[in-house]
């Protein structure tokens, strides 16, 4: 059984900056972690995953402004997320899965706003 804890978000401004962190806890990460999104009145969203070996996919719209990553010796994934807008807003969820089990995180909302 995995636990994932996201941490890392807040209030922004416009065109500002946030790491978000996803720390495993009670087993390792599986094959792939995966950053999705969720806004007020929307479904929820990939923003991108990355698997075992690094290799990585991002939507379309966040693939030049937000960088995810994962350190497998912390057992912790990160999403770098840079020049946000405000329809970033939103709660962030981390996820990580194999063929076989899956497992969220309860999630961490970003604001973006003046």
């Amino acid at each position: 059984q995995v636990q994932l804890a996201e941490s890392g978000g807040g209030l922004v401004q416009p065109g500002g900056s946030l790491r978000l962190s996803c720390a495993a806890s009670g087993s390792i990460l599986r094959n792939y972690v995966g950053w999705y999104r969720q806004a007020p009145g929307k479904e929820r969203e990939l923003v991108a995953f990355i698997g075992t070996g690094g290799y990585t996919n991002y939507a379309d719209s966040m693939k030049d402004r937000f960088t995810i990553s994962r350190d497998n010796a912390k057992n912790t994934a990160y999403l770098q997320m840079d020049s946000l807008k405000p329809e970033d807003t939103a709660v962030y969820y981390c996820r990580t899965w194999d063929a076989v089990r899956n497992y969220w995180g309860q999630g961490t909302q970003v604001t973006v706003s003046s």
